[in-house]
């Protein structure tokens, strides 16, 4: 697929030999309520009675205050009405067919069902998010994947929507986000790696959600910057323990994807497990290699929001570390903080990594035909 670029030095339009994908877009429903047109009567009901009950410290509102509406982009509203990222037709013109996105992940945020008290009604909201993004998206734009969303407080409602799900090249990932209420590689999670492996798909771990509890380790932070800036602090014990409890060893073929938590963190974090592990080895007998280099094999990265260093060279030295087919473009569309496609790569980069990040590295991940 022929796409326009810009080139940020002439900023002239020239055609690119690769589409991009966006491994980051989040869809929305034009009103919250939406979500009930996919719940069964009797979830339709309660939901529309009491709501939804997720575990956060603060009840009516989010735990911090975003620095922008929605967490949106002051231009991302829709002319027609609507929350930003609810307009197929407006997400086109000013994203899809824009940008030369040749296919999107849709990682959805709320109303999710994630994070729910209720497991029964957390997993009947997965479900109906589910039939969201293929009836209003990906039907009407099949450029647009959808997530997997699971309720994964609970294996065994987890398990069912990924084998309902299965084989239905429509779905891109099993969707987590980040907060959960233990670390990833506890083994109440296991039976949910199982299945996405059984299913062939990698799991996507997006940064925020609602496990009840601060993701510092000492407490709630005062302000909005201090909770985005330590969605890498909160992730990186979330990707020891999955390394560290053996979870590669006992699925070899299971792939993460990070998003939008960063990359700068990872190569520190694997030098500090080496270190620690080199000494300790007896305790994790079970582990056959150093950290490191599962953190290596089993972990994608999204590219927004990338660090920006003072000297450039740093930032290519850390993706040298993870390696050239392990990191991927995302947009974060329509959130604030989005990163435009022109723009977001180093320009330093070789003309065969820049196309291995905005989508030869996902077409292999996610196997996009």
């Amino acid at each position: 697929m022929n796409v326009a670029i810009k080139d940020p030095q002439t900023d002239k339009i020239a055609p690119a030999r690769l589409g991009v994908i966006d491994c980051d877009i989040h869809p929305n429903m034009k009103a919250k309520g939406d979500i009930t047109r996919y719940l069964s009567e009797r979830w339709k009901k309660h939901y529309e009675s009491y709501g939804n009950h997720i575990k956060q410290a603060y009840t009516g509102s989010m735990a911090y205050p975003r620095m922008s509406p929605d967490t949106a982009r002051g231009d991302a509203w829709p002319p027609n009405g609507g929350p930003p990222g609810s307009d197929l037709d407006f997400m086109r013109k000013q994203h899809l067919d824009l940008y030369g996105i040749e296919w999107g992940v849709m990682n959805p945020l709320s109303p999710t069902g994630q994070g729910e008290q209720n497991d029964e009604l957390s997993a009947a909201m997965a479900f109906a998010c589910n039939e969201d993004q293929l009836e209003r998206w990906n039907r009407r734009e099949p450029r647009l994947k959808a997530s997997v969303v699971i309720p994964y407080e609970n294996a065994e409602l987890s398990v069912k929507e990924i084998r309902k799900r299965a084989g239905d090249r429509r779905f891109a990932h099993v969707l987590f986000l980040s907060r959960t209420s233990e670390l990833l590689g506890k083994r109440r999670y296991w039976p949910i790696f199982e299945a996405a492996v059984e299913a062939g798909l990698p799991i996507g771990v997006h940064v925020f959600g609602s496990s009840g509890r601060p993701m510092s380790n000492t407490g709630w932070p005062s302000f909005y910057i201090e909770e985005i800036t330590e969605h890498s602090a909160s992730l990186a014990a979330s990707v020891a323990s999955l390394i560290v409890e053996g979870v590669f060893e006992r699925y070899p073929e299971l792939k993460i994807v990070l998003i939008e938590a960063g990359f700068a963190w990872i190569p520190s974090l694997g030098w500090r497990l080496d270190q620690n592990w080199k000494r300790m080895k007896d305790e994790v007998p079970h582990l056959r290699k150093a950290p490191s280099e599962y953190l290596r094999e089993h972990f994608w990265v999204s590219t927004q929001p990338m660090e920006e260093a003072e000297e450039p060279d740093h930032v290519i030295d850390v993706m040298e570390w993870i390696g050239w087919d392990k990191i991927l473009f995302a947009s974060d569309y329509p959130h604030w903080d989005f990163d435009d496609p022109f723009l977001a790569l180093p320009p330093s980069l070789s003309e065969e990594r820049r196309n291995k990040i905005y989508s030869g590295n996902a077409k292999a991940l996610y196997r996009f035909d």
